[in-house]
């Protein structure tokens, strides 16, 4: 059985927490860390208030902003994949969250799609 939507956002924060502990220490990545773990538990978030939704227009809303917010942490996970380290196992675990991002984005995007 395929895990509920909302089981792997909540997954992808979790990995996504994970990750960036292995990232190093220095300045330059403390605001990506912080923008990191702020897109990828945002977008869980939204989605889980989609699915309390008002109406159909609130739940397409927090769904929107849902996608926006993984479009984000997709964003923030390739532009450090080459920049964080040369240890594989950090870079292979960033692969993996990118190709996760993406498709969570795809499963977001039809949402927001198929509402309109």
């Amino acid at each position: 059985m395929a895990p509920e939507l909302s089981d792997r956002l909540l997954r992808f924060t979790i990995d996504v927490i994970l990750l960036l502990r292995k990232f190093p220490n220095a300045q330059e990545y403390k605001i990506i860390k912080y923008q990191l773990i702020k897109s990828s538990s945002s977008s869980g978030a939204n989605y889980e208030e989609a699915q309390g939704g008002s109406s159909r227009a609130d739940f397409r809303n927090k769904a929107f902003i849902s996608l926006k917010e993984m479009r984000e942490s997709n964003y923030w996970l390739k532009e450090v994949l080459d920049g964080v380290s040369n240890d594989v196992r950090i870079k292979e675990d960033n692969i993996r969250l990118i190709n996760e991002s993406g498709e969570l984005k795809n499963i977001l995007g039809s949402i927001v799609s198929k509402m309109k």
